[in-house]
């Protein structure tokens, strides 16, 4: 068996497990015409902005291309807006209203989602998962030769 479709390998694991839980958050927010990833870049933009896009770009673990290609839509349905930053060289990405409120409402289904996904999982399983992610997401595993430090 290819090493890329053994379930005993980390990252298909990790990624097809995504997929399934980012369908339900998308299912759950649909009407919103928001997608989990973007509830979550909104999440974050408003925990700390006005952000600079690098910043911002390591919270989400998001290599830059990435980030602007998913602040674009987000940036066009006027729920976010790019400025010049205070160095002037950077850019910072702020909340508008509108997306202030659509945040407050992405909210309230992805609570919906949560309890689905809790109650297929129990909460307890659950909150250990989270702890087991939140330590992945925390490891740098490339050396430092190849991550450029």
């Amino acid at each position: 068996m290819d090493s890329l479709e053994n379930p005993s390998c980390n990252c298909y694991s990790l990624r097809r497990a995504t997929r399934r839980v980012t369908q339900l958050y998308d299912h759950v927010l649909a009407p919103l015409e928001l997608r989990a990833t973007q509830l979550s870049l909104l999440r974050e933009i408003d925990r700390h902005g006005p952000i600079a896009l690098n910043p911002l770009a390591e919270v989400m673990v998001m290599d830059r291309t990435t980030l602007g290609h998913n602040l674009r839509p987000l940036q066009e349905r006027g729920l976010v807006r790019l400025v010049v930053g205070k160095d002037r060289r950077s850019r910072e990405v702020s909340l508008t209203d509108k997306g202030r409120a659509v945040l407050a409402r992405g909210w309230k289904l992805w609570r919906q989602a949560q309890e689905a996904f809790e109650a297929r999982l129990g909460t307890e399983t659950a909150a250990l998962l989270r702890r087991l992610l939140h330590r992945v997401a925390a490891t740098e595993f490339l050396p430092a030769a190849e991550t450029g430090c």
